[in-house]
């Protein structure tokens, strides 16, 4: 068994791993990245592809998704990486989801979103995709960006290796920290310090720490169209009014409580499978949809084709796109707290566990990564 020395481990190459590893390169660390799959696959490619600012808790998560928002802009192009800044619209065709969106301009300078409230030919002036009967107005909002989470996620740890001298360890898990000493099936390791960002592995490293920790499982179902014909472009990334209901940047409004109510007794299937329906585009022209949210430690693995109907039929009544054929579905899973928007904890002085970013780590987990190293160095 080979003995070889870094500055720190990262366990995990999915994003929230590649944006600690990337974080600890730029200060100067050598660092070694081990990812127990050949090739990371849970819910970091099972995504939009959204840099998603706007739907942030205002503050310091939105700050930090701004920030994310700069790493990625910085690093896309040197990882060629495809990126689009398309900035993104939540679409309106009801009063009170009108009044959530009006309220929430006027708060928004206050709150630190640049955004503008459009009217209906304001929005048809940003996008030809979006369908316009009954349509009230939109919420245009330009610090959204695109990726492709599959091409992103397979591209960064070898831009790691290339340009910071990252050592990539794939098909090779972790079995124990006990450090200076790191154990994997083949190698010994003595690292300095070591960062656990396992995502919804709660079982494998410190297992009781998870148990006590306030995080739990949600799985999301998705889906992916062929790519679109002749060269079609969605525009903005396009969301609805459930959106509202979804992301924390709204939750500051009074009005959004009416709103609530109305689809909770007008729809209960979007409370009861967590629906809120948005749609990007990637650089193939395939226009990912999605999603729902069903929570537990422990989840079904079978898929409800009723779900996949329900978030179809709401994309129907904003988009129009030339072809709505499903090409591709599948579910993901993300580890997620109640409360918080991510979760830290440190087993000792040495050891930092990074989860818990919910459904925004391609969001917020650059920002995140350099707060991780702030405070602890």
């Amino acid at each position: 068994m080979t003995h070889k020395t870094k500055d720190i481990a990262i366990i995990g190459a999915g994003i929230v791993g590649l944006a600690h590893a990337l974080s600890a390169a730029k200060r100067g660390m050598s660092v070694v990245l081990f990812e127990r799959n050949p090739q990371a696959q849970g819910a970091s490619i099972r995504n939009f592809g959204m840099i998603w600012p706007i739907g942030q808790e205002p503050g310091l998560i939105h700050q930090r998704a701004l920030r994310s928002r700069q790493v990625w802009l910085d690093v896309a192009p040197r990882a060629d990486i495809w990126h689009a800044e398309t900035g993104s619209l939540h679409l309106v065709y009801a009063d009170d989801e009108m009044a959530v969106l009006e309220e929430f301009v006027q708060l928004a300078p206050d709150l630190g979103y640049e955004v503008e409230l459009l009217d209906a030919q304001g929005v048809q002036s940003r996008s030809s995709a979006v369908r316009t009967d009954h349509l009230r107005g939109g919420l245009w909002s330009p610090t959204e960006v695109c990726v492709d989470p599959r091409e992103a996620i397979a591209k960064l740890p070898h831009f790691l290796a290339r340009e910071y001298g990252v050592e990539l360890r794939f098909s090779t898990p972790v079995h124990s920290i006990d450090l200076p000493t790191i154990s994997t099936p083949s190698e010994t390791w003595h690292v300095q310090r070591a960062i656990v960002c396992s995502g919804v592995d709660f079982e494998s490293l410190y297992p009781n720490i998870y148990k006590e920790s306030g995080l739990t499982r949600c799985k999301l179902q998705m889906m992916r169209t062929a790519p679109q014909p002749d060269a079609w472009q969605l525009g903005p990334m396009l969301a609805a009014g459930l959106t509202l209901r979804h992301y924390a940047a709204f939750k500051a409004c009074s009005t959004l409580a009416d709103y609530s109510a109305r689809v909770s007794r007008d729809n209960p299937e979007f409370d009861q499978w967590g629906i809120h329906v948005m749609a990007s585009q990637n650089g193939l022209g395939e226009i990912t949809i999605g999603d729902s949210h069903e929570y537990g430690w422990q989840l079904d693995p079978f898929d409800k084709p009723d779900i996949d109907h329900i978030v179809l039929s709401y994309l129907r009544t904003f988009l129009k796109a030339p072809s709505l054929h499903i090409a591709q579905r599948w579910h993901g899973i993300y580890a997620k707290h109640a409360q918080n928007a991510d979760f830290v904890a440190a087993p000792n002085s040495d050891v930092r566990i990074v989860n818990g970013v919910g459904g925004a780590g391609m969001s917020t987990s650059f920002g995140l990564a350099e707060e991780v190293f702030d405070s602890w160095l």
